[in-house]
Formats: C-alpha cells, sequence, structure tokens
C-alpha cells in the first residue's frame, strides 16, 4: 500500500491523520453552516428564531439536504473515524494510509451531491461514492484482521 507522510513545519503528519482531520473539518464546515443560515433568516425577520424544524425541511429542500448530508457524516463517523482513529493509535496507519484520502474526497463528493440534488442520476452517484467508503471500510477491516491473527 501506498504510505506517505506531509511535513507541516517541524511536525510530520500522516495521510491517515489529514484524513480524519478533514472529515472532521468537513463535518464541523456543514454543520456551521446551518445555524449561520438559520441567523441569517432570524436577524433579517424572516423567521422568528424558536421557528425551525430540526430536519431543515421547513427552509428549503436543499437545506433539508443539507442537513441530512451533516447528520450522515456524523452518522458514519463511528464506522469510517473509528479506523482512522484504530489506525492510529495502534500504529498501523499503513493498512489506511493508501484509502485514506480517497475516503475524505468521496465524502466531500457525497456530501456536495446530496445536498446539490435529488435526481435520479445524482442519488446513484452519492450512492456509488458512499458504497465505495464502505468498501474502503472493510479493506481496512480485514487490513487490521489480517495484522493481528496468525493463519
Amino acid at each position: 500500500m501506498f504510505c506517505a507522510t506531509f511535513t507541516v513545519g517541524i511536525i510530520g503528519m500522516k495521510v491517515t491523520m489529514w484524513a480524519l482531520l478533514g472529515y472532521i473539518a468537513w463535518t464541523a464546515i456543514l454543520v456551521f453552516i446551518i445555524p449561520s443560515w438559520r441567523a441569517w433568516l432570524t436577524l433579517s425577520g424572516e423567521r422568528r428564531s424558536n421557528s425551525f424544524s430540526p430536519s431543515g425541511a421547513d427552509i428549503s429542500p436543499q437545506f433539508e439536504r443539507l442537513c441530512r448530508a451533516h447528520a450522515n457524516c456524523y452518522e458514519n463517523f463511528p464506522i469510517f473515524g473509528g479506523l482512522l482513529i484504530l489506525a492510529l493509535v495502534t500504529e498501523m496507519t499503513h493498512v489506511t494510509e493508501g484509502l485514506a484520502m480517497y475516503l475524505l474526497a468521496a465524502r466531500v463528493v457525497q456530501s456536495c451531491v446530496h445536498i446539490a440534488s435529488t435526481s435520479e442520476m445524482m442519488v446513484n452517484l452519492r450512492f456509488s461514492l458512499f458504497y465505495t467508503q464502505l468498501v474502503f471500510a472493510f479493506i481496512w477491516v480485514f487490513g487490521f484482521i489480517k495484522e493481528w491473527v496468525v493463519w
């Protein structure tokens, strides 16, 4: 598997660390947009601050999809983030290094596609991106098992 270290100043960071940080940052960006948009609507006098639906459906279909894209990130973090963290704490980043940034890219694009459209083609693309992430997760699970089990 491909293994690389980025050097930032005097601190070397594994690709796995960057992917984990990127996943967390992406989730934070999505959650930041939600209250910012709601604050704008409140401050502009269009909505009362206590009138928002948690689902976002009361604002627009696109805002509802933004809320779902954010939820999808935190719902799946135990799988993807958990595996990245496992690799870091066990010092087995060689298992995740080759696919970690591809996982992050698939996650970001999946979220963007989710927010952008519900056309059949876009839903199929979104599913493909999610399924790709699941395949990476299973590759990593089996990679860890292969390292830990004596055959």
